[in-house]
């Protein structure tokens, strides 16, 4: 961890956010089938990845006195079982099918929604909450027992090779209508966990040329005078880091520039509150404690007189930094998620967001995002009006990783995760050692 030093006022602080965001979950979920909600806007459906992140949170709330092992037990359990049985097939109204899920289901019944894809990303992230349940329960009782046999049903059932469709890397998802989406993961984003769980699988593992394949799109660039694997979206540099600790293992990309992942999210995060200060687009409210651009919610889409420059706003979007797209959407959990990289420039973020009152009001503590660039004269700007899941998730882990490495630790013992990282090519560090 970083030596950064808190002040009593940043520990209550944190506390604070941590609390407000690992509510989201005992909340916002269904406790009959354990199914998370994407978001809080009546009648949205579930979000498989953030019901993943539910999962990852639950021993990091009996840890830290927010909810009783007994009900983390059952809230795993109905969730797991869920999972394994529900209905599985090729059918346009199945909740999954080789093992993955729809990007999104219904609350109650648990079926597809909306004709969604079936998500290998948001797989991998409900998936990496089913390991992290089986390696946190391991009690000799009958119901701790019951949810590691189910982690390992559901982890073993994920038929990666065929996600493949024949290429060498993993594509984006799959519809019945349609069959496979044309997008495959390739290049440095969010997949990372994607590919080290697909490696790591003991029944249809990902071969080592579907990771070489996806480090053949890489691209490394110097930005503001940092030398990185450059991804725009602050989002990307931290999803994977969630339940991998990257400190010191690098693959053979990282090791070719003499960096790690870790180092590599540190220098993003490093690279977004120096955009910020630059401020190259004149947004406002940019300065050195106000930064995070990221995927989210915007006020958009729409068009804004804005201090004399006509301004394009857009909706739900992947931002990025420094070469956009930015309209002037700024996430506080994108700044609360890259605590344990940089606590020296994200802890005055956390203090400004929370003195500007980005927390006033909200039952799960920061606003998803804000834009003090969409305003009339005298207005303070658009506020999301929701909550999300997904941007909840990260923000309790993130905080705990930085304070105690919980989930690092946890999952330095998870097989598949070390399986898939070693498959990776990862070497050094704590891994040489597992």
């Amino acid at each position: 961890m970083d030596a950064f030093a808190h002040t009593s006022a940043d520990d209550a602080l944190l506390d604070d956010i941590l609390r407000l965001a690992f509510d989201y979950f005992l909340k916002e979920a269904n406790p009959a089938n354990g199914l998370v909600a994407d978001r809080t806007r009546p009648g949205a459906p579930a979000s498989i990845a953030a019901t993943g992140l539910a999962l990852s949170a639950y021993p990091l709330g009996v840890e830290r006195g927010l909810m009783s092992r007994q009900a983390a037990v059952q809230r795993t359990l109905a969730t797991l079982r869920f999972f394994l049985n529900a209905p599985h097939g090729p059918e346009r109204h199945a909740t999954g099918h080789r093992g993955f899920y729809y990007h999104f289901l219904d609350m109650e019944h648990g079926r597809r929604v909306w004709k969604c894809e079936l998500s290998t990303i948001d797989t991998a992230l409900l998936i990496a909450g089913v390991l992290v349940a089986g390696e946190y329960f391991r009690a000799d009782d009958g119901a701790e027992a019951e949810i590691r046999a189910l982690s390992d049903a559901l982890y073993r059932r994920v038929d990666w090779q065929w996600a493949q469709n024949g290429g060498t890397t993993v594509t984006h998802g799959w519809r019945p209508e349609r069959g496979f989406l044309r997008y495959r993961w390739e290049g440095y984003d969010e997949a990372l966990i994607l590919y080290v769980l697909g490696l790591g699988s003991p029944t249809f593992p990902l071969p080592p040329q579907s990771y070489e394949g996806w480090l053949a799109g890489y691209r490394w660039m110097n930005v503001y005078g940092h030398g990185m694997a450059y991804a725009g979206p602050l989002f990307i540099h931290q999803m994977s880091h969630v339940w991998i600790d990257f400190r010191g293992i690098r693959d053979a990309f990282m090791r070719e520039h003499g960096s790690d992942y870790f180092e590599n999210s540190r220098r993003a995060t490093y690279v977004h509150r120096e955009y910020a200060i630059r401020n190259p687009r004149r947004l406002r409210g940019y300065h050195e404690n106000a930064w995070g651009v990221t995927a989210s919610d915007g006020p958009g889409p729409a068009r804004r007189m804005v201090d004399g420059v006509e301004r394009r706003f857009f909706s739900y979007g992947s931002r990025g930094a420094p070469h956009g797209p930015d309209d002037g959407t700024l996430s506080p959990w994108a700044a609360a998620a890259s605590l344990p990289f940089a606590p020296e420039i994200v802890m005055p973020a956390l203090r400004h967001f929370h003195a500007i009152g980005l927390k006033n009001g909200n039952p799960y503590g920061f606003t998803a995002s804000y834009n003090p660039t969409f305003a009339a004269d005298g207005e303070p700007g658009w506020v999301a009006p929701d909550h999300v899941g997904i941007n909840q998730g990260p923000i309790p882990l993130m905080i705990e990783n930085h304070r105690s490495d919980f989930l690092w630790r946890l999952m330095r013992s998870c097989r598949p995760i070390v399986t898939g990282l070693k498959r990776a090519g990862f070497t050094g560090g704590w891994l040489d050692k597992a």
